[in-house]
């Protein structure tokens, strides 16, 4: 297994590489700004989920049978690129929806009963976008080897310690920006102005990811 010092290192890199702008973490502010901190934080939790997934790949090796493959990468990415086109169109196409200030309980009913409902349809958004986006398992290709050492034995087993010390710093980052960005986005909710284009904002960077991922060479 990896030393303490090793894991603490690799810890702080995780955090610096949460916080760095990039697809994922603009990918959960702007649904939490929209849907709410409990639904960013949902999302975190799928990313998270397939953070595992690239991980587990990782370290059985099934990683690098992918990145060799151009079809494979080809495929994901288009996969990837048309659901970022199908969640654009989605927030280009939502209903605006300003509750009044004196509809406090009603509201917050109303929110219990839409996360009871979206959360799980959120957790899967979160695993879906990490997933389609092959840059993401090359980058765990080539990130998490070099901090394993044979030396201190198997590979594999070090491979997953540090996957999960890179969940546990994503949760965190990713959380914390959820949180915030809940918060600020209550505040453009109340306005029917900001609503629209906070809606019209997200959809515009929903498709320059898409554009992104789809011209993205390995």
């Amino acid at each position: 297994m990896p030393t303490l010092q090793t894991l603490i290192t690799f810890f702080g890199v995780a955090v610096l590489l949460g916080l760095s702008p990039g697809p994922d973490n603009l990918f959960v502010l702007l649904q939490s700004a929209q849907r709410g901190w409990r639904m960013g934080l949902a999302v975190v939790v799928g990313l998270c989920m397939g953070i595992i997934v690239h991980t587990t790949a990782v370290a059985l090796g099934l990683a690098a049978v992918f990145a060799a493959s151009e079809m494979a990468f080809t495929v994901l990415k288009w996969c990837g690129a048309a659901y970022l086109v199908y969640l654009a169109w989605g927030a280009w196409r939502a209903p605006i929806s300003v509750k009044e200030e004196g509809d406090d309980a009603q509201a917050a009913a109303a929110v219990q009963a839409t996360s009871s409902g979206d959360l799980l349809r959120m957790v899967m958004r979160g695993v879906v976008m990490n997933l389609t986006n092959p840059k993401v398992l090359i980058f765990f290709l080539a990130f998490l080897p070099q901090f394993a050492n044979p030396a201190l034995g198997p590979v594999a087993p070090q491979i997953f310690a540090f996957g999960a010390v890179f969940i546990v710093a994503t949760f965190l980052v990713f959380g914390a920006i959820a949180i915030f960005s809940g918060v600020f986005g209550r505040l453009l909710l109340k306005s029917a102005r900001g609503q629209f284009w906070l809606n019209k904002i997200t959809a515009l960077v929903f498709v320059g990811l898409a554009v992104k991922l789809a011209t993205s060479q390995r």
